[in-house]
């Protein structure tokens, strides 16, 4: 794969909490410079992202809820509003975790969708981080359906805050789950070509890094 496909695959990632705008907007110009698909920040640096990448391709993508997921839906919808007005393109809403692994399949899926519509008023996409490394594989698979029948337009594996990553076989199990209909965004972990060409392997096609222009080096 040439690097100019591979950077098409990544959100280039700062979500660090002590991220400064200086290093956000250096953040913007290797989006600029490598041509990565979009940046993932805070909610707090979109509108500085949308300054800096204005009249450019580069989307600019934030979290929701995030790390936890354990937010007030309202909190989240108002989040996801507020995000895209100030030019968030992309929205990573993280699950209702807890509720999902209680067997609450309705508050998640309501949750979801609360968030999707949100996003749609603006035409903003959701990709829904399901946080694999704390769901058992009967989990993962409930709450792909849950994300798909939502009608989010990615799941995705991870936060990357918490006890682990993306795997190659969690990217393998929700594209076997959701098909071919939906995007599937491995996220957490991701930090050399290796890394990045497997996940695209196993069906992934967004990569959440932090390391993008070291992927994209080789």
């Amino acid at each position: 794969m040439q690097t100019t496909e591979l950077a098409s695959f990544i959100d280039h990632t700062l979500l660090k909490p002590e991220a400064t705008p200086d290093q956000i907007r250096k953040l913007c110009r290797e989006a600029l410079q490598y041509h990565f698909i979009a940046v993932c920040v805070n909610p707090i640096y979109v509108p500085l992202c949308a300054e800096e990448l204005r009249g450019s391709q580069v989307k600019i993508a934030t979290v929701i809820g995030f790390p936890l997921g354990a937010t007030l839906t309202e909190a989240k919808v108002y989040e996801a509003r507020a995000a895209a007005n100030h030019g968030a393109s992309e929205l990573d809403m993280v699950i209702q975790i807890g509720a999902l692994k209680a067997g609450m399949h309705n508050q998640v899926s309501q949750d979801i969708a609360a968030v999707v519509a949100a996003g749609r008023e603006s035409g903003a996409l959701v990709k829904v981080i399901i946080e694999t490394c704390l769901l058992t594989d009967d989990e993962k698979i409930i709450a792909c359906q849950l994300s798909q029948n939502a009608g989010a337009a990615f799941v995705k594996t991870s936060t990357g805050f918490s006890t682990g990553g993306a795997t190659v076989e969690d990217v393998a199990l929700m594209r076997r789950t959701v098909g071919a209909q939906m995007g599937v965004k491995a996220s957490g972990g991701i930090r050399t070509l290796d890394d990045a060409q497997k996940m695209i392997a196993a069906g992934a096609t967004r990569l959440g890094a932090s390391s993008g222009v070291k992927i994209i080096a080789g």
